[in-house]
This record gives C-alpha cells, sequence and structure tokens, in this order.
C-alpha cells in the first residue's frame, strides 16, 4: 500500500511490547509524524495530533499484514477522535 500525493499514509507495525505509528509521504519518502507506546489509544492519539500540527488531516490507513481488531482497531478509532480522516 502506498499513500498518494494529497493523503500520506499512517503505518502501524506491532512488536511483542509496543506499538508503532507513522505517518509517511511516500511522494518524497519522508516521515511526517511518529509515535510509539504501550497503549495503542495513546499512540493513536500523539500521531494524529503530530500529523495535524505538520498539516496531515486525509490519511490512508495502512494496518500492514495486521487484522482490523484489537490494538489496530484501538490506535484508528483514536486517531480518528484526534482529527485524522480516513
Amino acid at each position: 500500500m502506498r499513500g498518494r500525493v494529497d493523503r500520506p499514509r499512517l503505518s502501524v507495525f506491532k512488536s511483542n511490547r509496543k506499538i508503532y505509528a507513522q505517518v509517511i509521504d511516500d511522494a518524497v519518502g519522508k516521515t511526517l509524524a511518529a509515535a510509539t507506546g504501550i497503549d495503542p489509544a495513546k499512540v493513536g492519539l500523539e500521531v494524529a495530533k503530530k500529523a495535524v500540527k505538520a498539516g496531515v488531516v486525509k490519511i490512508v490507513f495502512d494496518r500492514g499484514a495486521y487484522s482490523y481488531h484489537g490494538q489496530v482497531k484501538a490506535l484508528a478509532e483514536a486517531a480518528r477522535t484526534a482529527g485524522l480522516v480516513f
């Protein structure tokens, strides 16, 4: 999955301990916002606040190989409540 020029990509990665989220502009290969932590809701809020501060509101959600439930769903819902549209 790749973001478009008008919609950067919100990429999610989970390890055994933490969950990571990055807003990536694929056109230039630059990370616009990133957050890491144990609580997916807090990570979602943090990455969304940083993205909105960087001028990004509309994104493409890239959940990778993870199903949309549990931690991934919590992160996505928190990011939506903080102002991201996807």
